[in-house]
């Protein structure tokens, strides 16, 4: 069993630096790898309202043997829900689907500034915090002007920002204003879908010498610099692979050698431009 380190959070809440995602992931298919994800040592599960399968998260949580408390449950409120009133019926229909008392974390999946509702929602999100219903609140996808507006508007920091981050997109402005206010970065698409990522010379030259995979490479890459990571597979060997990085690291050279791999490619959406219902 591994033993997945936390970072604590600006509310002082740990939480693990390791979470195991299922975006796009069939809801028939997510109580299974949810399963074994638990089984491999994973603590953190990381899902969403829109990914269509809390449902199955919730089926593996409830045939887990490992106790609710040992576990960390992330879900986001989707782009069509965002308002006050709206939000607060939302949490409740996710922490239906998900069979849950309480969720751990709590995002807004993406500010969709275009709709400009994602201030009336995260005092939603504060409101379910002070009442106790989720233990952390955060964004996901929120730029720097995002992030400021709403701590301007509420004086509400966020714990957690989940933001498209991987070598060839490293957003140092992004995380130069996390450290400012003392937020969480976690990265989702950490491993850039693969690929030419996982493919980069770089990368396997690294991988060579330390006898690693490319992604373990890369995922280590990513705790080095105090990131979250939520990698997803549906192949237990690879769901086990992904979490056996705790034996090995990398030197600061090796860590200099991927930072001229960022040339701003996203494997997603442009926050500013984002909009979809």
């Amino acid at each position: 069993m591994t033993d997945v380190p936390t970072v604590k959070l600006n509310n002082g809440v740990h939480m693990p630096q390791v979470g195991f995602g299922v975006f796009q992931v069939p809801d028939d298919e997510t109580t299974a790898a949810v399963k074994a994800a638990i089984a491999a040592g994973y603590r953190s599960i990381d899902t969403a309202a829109v990914y269509g399968n809390e449902a199955g998260v919730g089926r593996a949580l409830a045939e887990s043997d490992v106790d609710r408390s040992e576990l960390f449950v992330t879900t986001k409120v989707w782009n069509s829900d965002h308002g006050y009133d709206q939000t607060l019926r939302a949490f409740d229909a996710s922490l239906d689907r998900l069979g849950l008392d309480t969720l751990d974390l709590y995002l807004i999946h993406w500010p969709t500034p275009e709709r400009d509702r994602y201030v009336d929602t995260w005092r939603a999100l504060v409101k379910l915090q002070e009442d106790g219903r989720v233990r952390a609140i955060g964004v996901s996808n929120f730029q720097p002007a995002h992030l400021r507006r709403v701590i301007d508007a509420t004086g509400v920091v966020p714990s957690v920002n989940q933001i498209e981050l991987h070598p060839f997109l490293q957003q140092e402005e992004l995380r130069a204003v996390h450290a400012e206010h003392g937020i969480a970065t976690e990265a989702w698409s950490p491993l850039a879908k693969g690929g030419d990522l996982l493919g980069h010379p770089a990368i396997t030259a690294l991988a060579r010498r330390h006898g690693r995979t490319p992604a373990q490479v890369v995922l280590r890459w990513h705790l080095q610099l105090g990131n979250i990571v939520i990698p997803k597979s549906v192949t237990p060997s690879r769901i086990a692979e992904n979490l056996a990085l705790f034996d090995f690291s990398l030197t600061d050279e090796d860590m200099a050698q991927l930072a001229p791999l960022h040339d701003g490619t996203r494997t997603g959406p442009d926050p500013d431009t984002f909009n979809a219902a």
